[in-house]
């Protein structure tokens, strides 16, 4: 069996891994966004992220502050293109993945992120 193939099946092996595949079809995220839907620490969904990468399912862009993670729906692989179709035909009947669809469009990075204009003090 090719080991590729396990590992793909390893990384799908987790709940939080497949909602993190889910919420990809609906856009990309950075890691504080999936943070944020998944009541998880940066290590934990870093984790998550490294592992669905090193599986081929995922890819990441560098954008400012910010690595933007989306599904790997070019890859050479006609195995992953087919995973990633099945994971994306699958489990919308879950009301977990359907609360997360519906979430994913409301995070917004710049308020997660703390990211903040600075304001500077008016002269006394």
């Amino acid at each position: 069996m090719k080991r590729d193939y396990v590992n793909v099946f390893k990384a799908l092996s987790d709940p939080s891994r497949i909602r993190i595949i889910k919420m990809l079809f609906e856009r990309e995220l950075c890691m504080c966004e999936i943070r944020e839907i998944l009541h998880l620490s940066n290590s934990t969904v870093s984790q998550h992220l490294t592992i669905l990468r090193n599986a081929g399912l995922l890819a990441d862009d560098k954008e400012g502050r910010w690595v933007n993670f989306r599904l790997n729906r070019r890859s050479e692989s006609p195995f992953i293109r087919s995973v990633l179709k099945l994971v994306k035909e699958s489990f919308d009947d879950d009301a977990v993945i359907r609360a997360d669809t519906r979430t994913v469009h409301q995070v917004d990075r710049n308020r997660i992120c703390g990211i903040r204009t600075r304001t500077t003090k008016p002269s006394e």
